[in-house]
């Protein structure tokens, strides 16, 4: 027998007895129309749209290779593919098949084709699992459209699908699904006939924990969903508490809203914690906003912006930490980021500190919001027009490089900020040599002190 992504005995089991299969397996959408997010794929006209046959015309289905996080919905549309298109449906999973299984799925492909016109799709999950001999031999198949493939990865198809391949399919990217959209999906599952059935309800402050520990996954919180619901029933309750949920799923709610005060209250003492050099504190604030679900991308966000303004010039390798840090949330994302938040954090809270930056940008703001700036002088301004030389501009202008000691002492702030001294350096860490260098130039430049 050929294998099938959910076969005709497990599906009339489940219709005679529902409870037999996961909620997640129940709740899957039967048509394109009841999938939760990835709405830009399933527009009219997409490819996902033609395999389940809702295009006419001479142009046939293409291959698709479908790409994103678990629980966004890669083996739910190959399961809503396989109920509403009129073609062979086999599956394949590379974790248990090899070249043989594949092989032999593309001969009775053509069979299929040859025999009674019967087009086969073919869903092939983890193809990135796949050696490159193992994705070799579904070229031919893709490229002749004896099957249409549906691979699913989770990887990044670049670096794990052959080039030959890539070229063959359209990549599909799945995004992850948002809070809203999980919750449209639980609120489904909680009345739907397929799912919970009104047996339970889910108060708002129980919701939003099943939302942060769902983490975007739908698979995860209709699991957790479902668990919370049966305890909740087995002690004899119509209501899933939060109790109740934090019990099942072994997973304390942390009071953290991400919208309101507590967003700004911990993301504030994550910030002072570093500011003060407290490493231990500002994991403690961190690890608060990981487990409730905080955007790793806001965490980036602050940890650069306190390298340049708590550390600045005293550690000059705490910005490029920092921005290095948020590069790699943005490509890894949950659960991986922590360790990159931890990382960043630690540096940064272990660092010399200095808000010499910090304080000289804003002295140099204020005198500039006072309107004090005046006029460029005339040495500093751009000759390299036709008409400045005739105006006075670039005239006794001195070049550094061609003076012994790389400095030249000639004027550059405008009158009326000639002597004003903002950057005032500390003695900590690698500062120090800023503070000689410093001292050194504004002596060779002549300034005098105001």
């Amino acid at each position: 027998m050929e294998p099938d992504l959910f076969t005709a005995a497990a599906e009339a089991r489940q219709e005679k007895e529902p409870s037999s299969s996961p909620l997640a397996v129940r709740m899957r959408p039967r048509t394109l129309d009841e999938v939760v997010g990835q709405q830009h794929l399933l527009k009219p006209g997409s490819p996902l749209r033609r395999l389940v046959g809702e295009a006419s015309g001479p142009a046939g289905p293409s291959s698709v290779i479908l790409w994103g996080p678990p629980g966004t919905g890669k083996t739910t549309l190959a399961y809503v593919v396989s109920k509403a298109t009129n073609a062979r449906f086999v599956e394949l999973s590379a974790i248990t098949a090899g070249v043989k299984e594949v092989r032999s799925v593309i001969d009775g492909a053509r069979r299929a084709s040859g025999g009674y016109g019967k087009e086969t799709v073919l869903f092939l999950d983890e193809i990135h699992r796949f050696s490159k001999a193992q994705q070799d031999s579904l070229l031919p198949a893709v490229e002749n459209r004896w099957v249409t493939l549906i691979a699913a990865t989770t990887e990044n198809p670049y670096f794990s699908v052959i080039s030959p391949l890539l070229s063959r399919s359209l990549l599909l990217t799945l995004e992850p699904l948002t809070d809203d959209d999980i919750k449209d999906l639980v609120q489904r599952a909680l009345t739907d006939e397929r799912g919970l059935k009104d047996a339970v309800t889910l108060p708002e402050e129980t919701e939003s924990h099943l939302l942060r520990i769902a983490g975007g996954d739908a698979r995860r919180a209709l699991t957790a969903l479902e668990a919370a619901a049966g305890a909740a029933l087995d002690k004899g309750e119509s209501e899933i508490g939060l109790t109740t949920l934090e019990e099942t799923v072994d997973r304390a709610a942390v009071k953290y809203d991400r919208d309101g005060d507590q967003h700004y209250d911990v993301a504030s003492a994550l910030i002072k914690s570093i500011r003060g050099s407290d490493v231990d504190a500002a994991l403690h604030y961190l690890a608060r906003m990981i487990e409730a679900g905080e955007d790793p991308r806001f965490i980036a966000r602050r940890l650069m912006i306190s390298a340049s303004e708590d550390i600045g010039l005293a550690d000059p390798t705490a910005l490029p930490i920092a921005v290095a840090a948020a590069q790699a949330v943005a490509m890894i994302g949950f659960p991986e980021a922590a360790l990159t938040l931890s990382h960043a954090t630690i540096a940064l809270a272990l660092a010399p500190k200095s808000n010499a930056a910090t304080t000289a940008i804003g002295a140099a703001l204020e005198d500039v919001r006072k309107g004090l700036a005046g006029p460029v002088p005339a040495h500093l301004r751009d000759s390299h027009y036709k008409g400045a030389t005739k105006l006075g501009h670039g005239q006794g202008y001195v070049y550094p490089h061609d003076l012994p000691e790389g400095i030249a002492a000639q004027q550059y702030a405008p009158d009326a900020l000639k002597d004003r001294e903002y950057y005032e350096p500390t003695r900590h860490g690698a500062e120090a040599r800023y503070a000689d260098a410093v001292e050194w130039t504004r002596k060779n430049l002549g300034r005098k002190r105001s």
